[in-house]
């Protein structure tokens, strides 16, 4: 998998794009193309972005979903916000992010839909300190310097643990990091605390003796999405080999929560990180399909609203018209079915 690069002018240009009102800017799901012939979808590259042990670490693992009838480019990228940056661009066709990184797109009026949903076990998103902190609870945080990747789920995350406590990120100093440079400069104590997700969470808990100062629970709807360029879904091709692939992504899911050890060490395997970081955030759980519908909807509205209320988004975002449903009846019938191999 390769690095992708030039993310940062088009970053530069949605934030501007999006420094207007957020509202309206997607008129909603497109018309849905015909499906193609089996010789037409063996002519398609889908372009695909994926983050640290992300989606092509779980086809190569739950064997036989990454046999394709269409190509696929991977490119890696750091957190969700660069990856739908490059998805609006048209640079990629689909990523996997979690549940905030849409809300910023949406917000700036990016060309993107969620396209399939997931839920994971909110207690790996977590606060971090350092084991000899003397921070002990969330209102300890006021005046602190918090790491956190900006637009990440983490970021909502932060947001709202910090709501819960009476505080908002104006009682804090937010510093905007990705992941690595994050934890960097958790373990050389350049932060005070750290938002961050798994596998991250088991990492630093394990090699940095990292302790939980709050997690997900009441904070978090631990949501992620398959997320699409409103282009590719517009091409026949491409959103022939989206729809296989979401429902391949399905089935892997499945997979590797019946089948730990073995996702496990082909995480660690795929991504370098210790058996015992990738078991251990296996272990906590990790996502499972879920159904897009109006209450996930109303739960990422509710997210986005939190941050126009905390004045970090420039206006209202409609989230509903951001979803795309088109693959609904596929993702449930792969849903329904076992998934017993390996």
């Amino acid at each position: 998998m390769r690095l992708y690069k030039g993310i940062v002018a088009v970053a530069a240009a949605l934030v501007l794009a999006g420094c207007g009102s957020a509202t309206g800017a997607n008129p909603g799901p497109a018309a849905v193309p015909p499906p193609v012939s089996a010789a037409d979808l063996a002519k398609v590259t889908l372009k695909v972005g994926d983050q640290k042990g992300g989606v092509k670490s779980l086809l190569t693992a739950a064997k036989g979903l990454d046999n394709l009838p269409y190509k696929i480019e991977w490119s890696t990228f750091t957190s969700g916000p660069p990856l739908l940056e490059a998805a609006s661009a048209g640079a990629i066709d689909i990523g996997r992010v979690g549940n905030t990184p849409p809300i910023f797109a949406a917000a700036a009026k990016a060309k993107i839909a969620v396209v399939s949903v997931s839920k994971s076990n909110v207690e790996r998103e977590a606060i971090l300190v350092p084991d000899d902190s003397p921070l002990k609870d969330v209102a300890s945080l006021k005046g602190k310097t918090v790491g956190v990747a900006k637009g990440s789920s983490a970021h909502g995350q932060l947001l709202n643990t910090l709501h819960n406590a009476g505080l908002s990120t104006k009682d804090i100093k937010v510093t905007f990091l990705q992941p690595a440079e994050a934890y960097a400069a958790f373990t050389q104590h350049t932060i005070d605390a750290w938002a961050i997700w798994d596998p991250y969470t088991a990492q630093a808990q394990i090699e940095a003796k990292a302790r939980v100062l709050a997690d997900g629970r009441g904070s978090s709807n631990g949501l992620s999405f398959q997320t699409a360029s409103t282009a590719a879904l517009a091409d026949p091709g491409k959103n022939s080999a989206i729809r296989d692939f979401v429902v391949r992504v399905v089935k892997a899911q499945k997979w590797a929560d019946a089948h730990r050890p073995e996702w496990a060490a082909a995480w660690a395997k795929e991504t370098g990180l210790k058996l015992e970081v990738a078991q251990k955030a296996v272990d906590a759980g990790r996502d499972l399909p879920t159904p897009l519908d109006d209450s996930i909807v109303q739960s990422e509205q509710q997210l986005a609203d939190a941050f126009t209320d905390d004045k970090t988004l420039p206006g209202k975002v409609d989230f509903a018209a951001y979803a795309d449903r088109r693959f609904g009846p596929d993702l449930e019938a792969a849903q329904k079915t076992p998934r017993s191999n390996g």
